[in-house]
């Protein structure tokens, strides 16, 4: 299991094929127990086999990071407000005022069930596995953004596609430097709370 021959299987299988997959036709409980049979192997091997240990890392530059995320949510707050704006108006920040409450638990739900697992997956997983295999770092990133661009193909979207490519590329530069599961956990939840804030959910998923 830690050949790069295995490890390159491994990579197709999980995250091309089984991605793919699920733009197909079949049964959707099926596809919840390949998801979750999937995730419990991600932490298979990193428990087992990489040795991962779960703990809040205390040589992680806060400041640093908090600096970095204000400038890029600054950018991206008024990027997608303009886009909602002259795109479909009535969308802006309707669930937060009309839907408060919902609001609340779905920002709860997403960020610890959804952000948290999406980034053990796509990028502490990733990176421990697959960063033997490719020795140019630059290409090694868009390699990360575009497998969690593919993870997102079965919303049939283009404009879901763009976003989680640019995100996906965001999250792994951010893992690259601090190669922190929370950091990251952190500024993937801060942009995408404020994607189903500002009026973007329905094309993500989110229940509005």
């Amino acid at each position: 299991m830690h050949s790069n021959t295995y490890k390159s299987f491994e990579l197709f299988f999980i995250f091309i094929l089984i991605p793919i997959s699920f733009t197909l036709p079949y049964s959707l409980i099926l596809k919840m127990c390949i998801g979750v049979i999937g995730f419990i192997y991600v932490i298979f091997v990193l428990l087992k086999l990489e040795k991962l240990k779960f703990k809040i890392a205390s040589n992680l530059n806060w400041k640093v990071f908090w600096k970095e995320i204000l400038v890029k949510f600054f950018i991206i707050s008024i990027v997608t407000s303009l886009f909602i704006w002259f795109t479909e108006k009535e969308l802006l920040f309707k669930v937060i005022k009309n839907k408060p409450m919902l609001w609340v638990m779905i920002l709860f739900i997403y960020t610890f069930l959804s952000v948290y697992p999406q980034e053990l997956i796509y990028r502490t997983f990733f990176f421990q596995r697959y960063q033997c295999l490719v020795k140019n770092e630059t290409f090694f990133l868009f390699l990360n953004a575009i497998i969690f661009s593919l993870g997102h193909i079965f919303f049939n979207n283009s404009l879901v596609t763009i976003l989680t490519f640019l995100g996906g590329l965001l999250f792994a530069i951010t893992y690259k430097k601090t190669s922190s599961t929370i950091l990251v956990s952190i500024e993937h939840a801060i942009y995408g709370c404020w994607l189903f804030t500002v009026g973007m959910g329905n094309m993500l998923g989110f229940p509005s």
